[in-house]
């Protein structure tokens, strides 16, 4: 069987992301073309005014046009767009939708938080084997606007999951005023975080996990300080696994650097500068409530997931 060239687009809250793949006709696998992310922070505001700045939109669009420019260079046959916590959240999503369409002449989906958990989990266990991990599995896909949580298996798939409007945008600028935030303003973001999670827990059980796989830029950010990397290499921390107390150190360490201090960090995004403490202290707080001795992180994600559904 012949391989499929798809185009695979995540708009987050945060950042819009781009995967092109060749999916291996005989195996199902995805073969990296390209793979790239721009922080254009859609969700920039959303929290308060309930709608999509025009600057917002713009920064987007401009991101859409260049990749479309690159889907076409690259002869994609088929094209998927999924949209996630900001644009379900906006009032005005219709300018966004319509704007999308207008550029790429895809019909941008703006999937519900069980569809993108479930979207979430494929891209992040399909390269797992039974017996790679211990079952069932907990993917946590922590974004700008909303943290999904997917429990399942490698043979049945998803059998419970949730979504909660708790992200590393939306806790930043509902709580953070100070650099670094005060501990009254982690306190109050704390607060949040652990009322979500009791709010997950009653359907998903949280603690019955064999593994707990963390996905998204806070994660793996994370998992590059715990591995003590000098620059961000995703070949190292894709599928790496560390302890619960080297995530909490790296968790509590940057919830007292300045914003100077984590810009200078090699291994930090400039895009993630301003939000990664409570995307950390999400992950920190999740990883504490399971229970879990040790947690993985994955570079594949709802992404990968999108370009399955395509295969």
């Amino acid at each position: 069987m012949t391989a499929r060239r798809v185009a695979a687009i995540d708009c987050g809250t945060n950042s819009i992301r781009l995967l092109v793949a060749d999916v291996d006709g005989a195996t199902g696998r995805l073969v990296d073309v390209d793979r790239r992310m721009e922080v254009v922070r859609l969700g920039e505001g959303i929290d308060g005014t309930g709608e999509m700045s025009g600057q917002a939109l713009e920064r987007t669009f401009a991101a859409v046009d260049r990749y479309g420019a690159r889907i076409k260079e690259l002869g994609t046959e088929y094209v998927r767009f999924v949209a996630t916590s900001a644009t379900r959240d906006a009032a005005n999503r219709d300018v966004f939708v319509s704007g999308v369409r207008g550029r790429l002449g895809v019909e941008p989906q703006v999937v519900s938080g069980e569809e993108e958990a479930a979207l979430s989990f494929r891209g992040a266990t399909y390269e797992l084997s039974p017996g790679d991990q211990p079952e069932p599995y907990l993917v946590v896909d922590i974004g700008g606007g909303s943290t999904e949580f997917v429990m399942g298996h490698s043979t049945t798939g998803p059998t419970a999951s949730a979504s909660v409007d708790i992200g590393c945008v939306r806790l930043t600028e509902r709580h953070f005023r100070s650099d670094p935030p005060l501990p009254a303003e982690v306190s109050a973001a704390r607060d949040d975080i652990d009322a979500a999670i009791a709010e997950v827990a009653r359907t998903v059980p949280l603690r019955r996990a064999g593994t707990l796989i963390g996905l998204a830029g806070s994660v793996t950010t994370v998992s590059a300080l715990a591995l003590g990397l000098w620059e961000y290499d995703p070949v190292r921390i894709h599928r790496s696994v560390v302890s619960a107390a080297s995530v909490h150190r790296a968790c509590e360490d940057l919830l007292y650097l300045t914003r100077e201090r984590r810009a200078a960090l090699p291994v930090m995004h400039p895009g993630r500068v301003d939000v990664i403490m409570a995307g950390a202290l999400i992950w920190s707080s999740i990883v504490a409530y399971s229970g879990q001795a040790d947690v993985v992180a994955s570079e594949h994600d709802i992404l990968d997931g999108i370009a399955l559904s395509l295969a």
